[in-house]
């Protein structure tokens, strides 16, 4: 960009006839002379200044080479981000032109200093961290490991972080104890420490083609038309005890995309994101 400041020079004229000027109480004087043809302006150039462009956002996806990260990966990388991904396994095995746009980084979330080192230059993160296993080790790998990186990111003044946590299911939040208490405490701490820029979105089932080896696995055959259905089937949530079990799926590019949204536009809210949420906010465009 440059910024060109000019100088308007406006030149006298002699008038062979007489003009008639009034002046106004501001102090402006205005012409009465219809007969008068104004001279054409000239504009002087002034010094070029140099204004640099505006940093280029980077982001990290945690579990970036799941079912989810890998998504949100992709969605990113659509939107012009710069993107890097931190798991236990390091880079993903898909076979994917995009998979080679990713800086990739092996670490575990529960060591703290090898998160520190994949934060740097990082604007805003996405956690696609999450598990199942006995309730101790599900709470560690819901909970601590993600309240690790969101402190790690506060700590390196990262603006944004959003959390893929999950919806509530009623009686299966006791089953699953350990998975919905991780959940909620990291919850907790993402809005604690990310006032105004942490976003938490609960989605239900997510569906899509999952990909497991060389097999994929096309989970949208039958959580497309439930999600259609069960979309219809709002007020069914507010039913006691069972009225969870009615919330209706969502696909996971509408995921990735909604999280992608809410790590790089500032304007978009803070707090908690529910699945018709969601499915609201995947049917807008994009900023």
């Amino acid at each position: 960009m440059r910024t060109i400041v000019s100088r308007l020079i406006r030149h006298k004229s002699s008038l062979s006839q007489s003009r008639f000027v009034s002046a106004s109480s501001g102090g402006r004087y205005l012409s009465t002379d219809s007969n008068k043809i104004d001279e054409p302006f000239n504009v002087e150039e002034a010094e070029t200044v140099h204004v640099p462009p505006p940093p280029t956002e980077k982001l990290l996806v945690l579990g970036g080479n799941g079912f989810v990260g890998s998504h949100v990966c992709k969605e990113a990388l659509d939107r012009g981000l710069s993107v890097s991904s931190l798991s236990r396994s390091g880079r993903s095995s898909l076979q994917e032109s995009w998979a080679s746009r990713v800086t990739w980084h092996q670490g575990n979330l529960l060591s703290s200093d090898l998160l520190k080192d994949a934060l740097d230059g990082v604007t805003s993160v996405i956690s696609c961290v999450g598990g199942f296993g006995s309730n101790s080790y599900m709470y560690k790998i819901n909970g601590t490991a993600n309240i690790n990186a969101i402190r790690a990111a506060s700590e390196k003044g990262v603006k944004r972080f959003v959390y893929i946590s999950a919806a509530d299911f009623g009686l299966a939040n006791y089953l699953l104890r350990g998975y919905y208490e991780g959940k909620r405490a990291a919850e907790t701490e993402l809005l604690t420490r990310f006032a105004y820029g942490g976003i938490i979105l609960r989605p239900g089932f997510i569906y899509g083609t999952r990909s497991v080896g060389s097999m994929k696995i096309p989970l949208g055959v039958f959580g497309s038309p439930m999600e259609m259905v069960l979309q219809q089937a709002k007020p069914l949530n507010q039913l006691p005890l069972v009225g969870p079990l009615f919330t209706p799926p969502v696909n996971v590019e509408s995921v990735a995309k909604v999280a992608v949204r809410a790590a790089t536009d500032a304007v978009f809210p803070p707090g908690i994101v529910d699945v018709h949420g969601i499915q609201r906010y995947s049917q807008q465009k994009s900023r």
